[in-house]
């Protein structure tokens, strides 16, 4: 389908001027009973092994939570939410209690503490030492610290001193004593500011022009001077050590500290402190941000850097923050800083043999530090060792290209040796990544056997028949892996961790297509057979006659194709002929074709719905695409959204070609969804093809002259390829949208480039052009649905819209 260039100027006029139509608000509606009891039912615990790896800890999940408690006021500004009750996050994923269970087995013992009525557990801390929790309870008004003893299982309040959460995680160990370092609510702190009655005078911005300042669409900025002052009123803290006994002792002195780190050996701060002024064209992190080194009584040791407003944000995905960045402690010394300083001054686009250098500056902090690598790239992780051995990566998004260097940081002579240079979207090839273990200071340095020579790998095993994750131990001479251990079929067995230095006992969850996911103690060099942890139960049993099949196809430039195919409950296709389907998907960007062309997922895994999820629709009799592989790639200097429309309508085609030919789909009863990105994906193979009956687009954008400035992987600017921009932009083809689309939104997004006006004013063109569609706005959700009842609302309106527009047979949606 052709159409004529367009300009900014005409597609943001036909934006403005398609206002939305009078909206009727719904009562929450609940999905059929099938969906309504697994939503209701209590989810799987999560697991957390202790440094000593002698215990698991279990942490309860709750419930979904109410709409009440979503929708509960927050605060929005700089880039965050936060509840100015409890002085802490929103839309957390928090627990209700904690077990432990011991890895040489017997029953999981329950931790037993007596909690205020609705309250919540969070930020889990193991102490060094292994033999302590910390964590966080929340309640209606405050955040506190908490400390569990795995001794007697019990815990107990430290302090009922409220802490500060907003800038970031309130509280670390420190591994010189039992104490922790946290960030307090200041004593005294007053009343919050409160707003003008009366404006002052307008609110006005300024660029004085000669330097291009591009920034993303961020969500949730400041706005106003009296956004200033809430925003520094919330985000001020008091720093302070807290012992086991309750005693809190002030460290400095009041400021907005955005990220504090004990040092290995306890005796040093790490800290990140925000300043005027502030922004309101970015979020808090591109803030003045001083970076400094302090004492435990507050002395500065050294001040890092103290970088001024970042407004001209690092562009693409090789750009970088001009100074030093990326400060952090060493992980196998007691007290050395580690930072990264571009070397092209943070611009990717000019030529450059070496981009980055790696510093490093030991206690007491004097000098300048000394070189430990400069890199080709990007640098990227570090893995400490010991004093002779570590591992870096660097990476350069632009050509997915990733180098893995070996080096010894004794000795600033010696070479780096390469040990990988090789594709990072290359799934099949991909050596794994590092294993690390806690030492005694509570640091995540790398595992390696006991002499010194090998390290241990864990990666996902991609494969033609599916991944298949294993763990490889790495000779560091030769650069020579061994395979310890792989996933056999009908399994699908994920190493968690090493149980000896020498890998010989594995910790591993496993789970199968009929197994729930449970956690194994293997022996890898006896050959016994792998003895249960815990013994979780099927939260669905309802699913428990759902087929799964990994499915592989072709498109016609020859790019292999992959794909999950979910059949019902009981369903034979002899005689009970061909389903109704709905494919899910989310296009991703690749630059060859090979990688494009390797399979995802795996056949073994142990699928059960939450949340949202299409796979509910195999309770209503509908079979299941999930993640068709969406590539669209980009070959010999051109661009992946070159051919995007193309690229998309061949990879829908074949998936629908592909589930007909195995006889278990009616070709005309097939329809496609998607969240975000892939909400955008689905708007436009309805607006670019006829291959669908109807459309389900979540969290989408639709309008890309509303995110100027790059979206997803395209890192080049409207103004660099306007016709890309309006070709990919659904809402330039409202009036070609072939089938009947829902629109659902969540009405307070904070997601970067999806605005709710997105949503609203594609739903203003269809319905301006005669199409069938529906919005459905979520109150007070953002871009991922939290709520029951938005959730159970979201399954109620898909089923019903799918029903009505695929099946043909459901009541008229109201």
């Amino acid at each position: 389908m052709s159409r004529p260039r367009f300009s900014l100027r005409a597609s943001l006029l036909a934006t403005l001027v398609l206002a939305s139509t009078a909206q009727a608000q719904d009562k929450y509606r609940d999905p059929p009973d099938a969906i309504r009891r697994i939503l209701d039912a209590e989810p799987l615990p999560i697991a957390n092994v202790s440094p000593d790896k002698t215990q698991l800890v279990l942490l309860r999940r709750p419930g979904l939570p109410s709409i009440e408690k979503v929708a509960a006021p927050d605060v929005k500004l700089g880039g965050l939410r936060f509840d100015p009750r409890t002085n802490g996050p929103t839309r957390t994923f928090d627990f209700t209690g904690i077990q432990l269970q011991a890895v040489s087995g017997g029953a999981a013992r329950t931790v037993a503490m007596t909690l205020p009525p609705q309250a919540t557990l969070g930020n889990i801390r193991w102490a060094p030492s292994g033999d302590r929790i910390a964590f966080t309870v929340t309640t209606s008004n405050a955040i506190t610290l908490w400390v569990a003893n795995t001794t007697n299982a019990t815990a107990r309040q430290v302090s009922a001193r409220p802490l500060n959460a907003v800038l970031g995680t309130p509280c670390e160990w420190l591994s010189s004593e039992p104490a922790l370092v946290c960030t307090f609510v200041p004593t005294g702190r007053g009343a919050v500011p409160k707003a003008a009655t009366t404006p002052e005078g307008p609110i006005i911005q300024e660029t004085a022009g000669g330097r291009e300042e591009r920034a993303a669409t961020y969500q949730d900025l400041l706005k106003s001077p009296y956004d200033e002052k809430v925003f520094e009123y919330y985000g001020t803290s008091q720093l302070a050590k807290v012992t086991l006994d309750g005693r809190v002792t002030p460290i400095g002195s009041q400021a907005m500290y955005a990220g504090v780190t004990p040092s290995p050996d306890g005796r040093f701060l790490l800290q990140n402190v925000l300043s005027k002024p502030f922004s309101y064209q970015v979020p808090f992190f591109y803030f003045p941000t001083r970076t400094e080194i302090v004492g435990l009584n507050g002395t500065v040791a050294k001040v890092l850097t103290s970088r001024p407003l970042v407004e001209r944000v690092p562009w693409g995905g090789d750009a970088a923050v001009p100074g030093p960045r990326n400060a952090r402690w060493r992980a196998d010394a007691p007290a050395t800083l580690v930072w990264v300083e571009a070397l092209d001054n943070g611009d990717s686009e000019v030529a450059a043999a070496k981009r980055d250098r790696i510093l490093m500056l030991e206690a007491p902090f004097s000098g300048q530090g000394r070189t430990l690598m400069e890199t080709t790239d990007r640098a990227g992780n570090i893995w400490w060792a010991n004093a002779n051995l570590a591992v870096v990566r660097e990476q350069r998004a632009r050509t997915r290209r990733a180098k893995t260097w070996i080096i010894n940081p004794s000795d600033p002579s010696a070479s780096p040796r390469l040990l990988w240079d090789r594709s990072s979207e290359d799934r099949y090839g991909d050596p794994g990544n590092f294993v690390t273990q806690q030492n005694a200071q509570g640091q995540a340095v790398l595992a390696t056997t006991p002499d010194g020579k090998s390290a241990f790998l864990i990666g996902q095993g991609a494969s033609a028949e599916g991944d298949k994750p294993f763990i490889d131990k790495l000779d560091v001479a030769t650069g020579k892996s061994t395979r310890v251990f792989q996933s056999v079929a009908p399994y699908y067995e994920q190493p968690i961790g090493l149980l000896d230095a020498n890998g010989g006992r594995l910790l591993t969850m496993r789970e199968s297509q009929s197994e729930p996911p449970n956690y194994f103690v293997r022996d890898v060099a006896g050959g016994a057979q792998p003895r249960q942890l815990t013994r979780f139960a099927d939260p669905a049993p309802q699913f428990s006659g759902v087929k799964s099949q990994l499915v592989t196809y072709t498109r016609p430039d020859g790019v292999q194709l992959s794909a999950t195919m979910y059949l019902p409950p009981g369903y034979e296709a002899s005689r009970d002929g061909r389903l109704p389907f709905f494919l899910w998907a989310y296009p991703l960007e690749f630059r060859t074709r090979e990688a494009a062309s390797q399979v995802v997922g795996s056949p073994h895994r142990f699928v059960r719905p939450t949340g949202p999820s299409h796979l509910f629709l195999l309770l209503q009799g509908y079979g299941v695409l999930d993640n068709p592989t969406m590539p669209i790639l980009g070959e010999n200097g051109a661009e992946p959204n070159d051919t995007y429309i193309a690229q998309l309508t061949a990879s829908a085609k074949a998936a629908i070609d592909k589930v007909v030919d195995l006889g278990v789909a009616d070709r005309a009863k097939i329809a496609v969804g998607g969240h975000s990105y892939g909400g955008f994906m689905t708007a436009n193979l309805l607006a670019h093809s006829n291959l669908f009956r109807a459309g389900v687009a979540r969290s989408g954008a639709y309008n890309r002259t509303l995110t100027p400035f790059g979206f997803q992987g395209e890192e080049r600017t409207y103004w660099d390829a306007e016709e890309i921009y309006s070709k990919m932009s659904p809402f330039n083809y409202a009036d070609s949208v072939s089938s009947p689309i829902l629109l659902i939104h969540g009405m307070a997004d904070d997601n970067t480039g999806t605005y709710p006006v997105q949503s609203e004013r594609f739903y203003a063109a269809l319905k301006g052009n005669g199409k069938t569609a529906r919005y459905v706005q979520l109150p007070a959700e953002a871009h991922g649905y939290r709520a029951r009842e938005s959730i159970g609302h979201t399954l109620w309106e898909t089923v019903t819209w799918l029903d009505r527009h695929v099946k043909g047979n459901a009541t008229v949606v109201p």
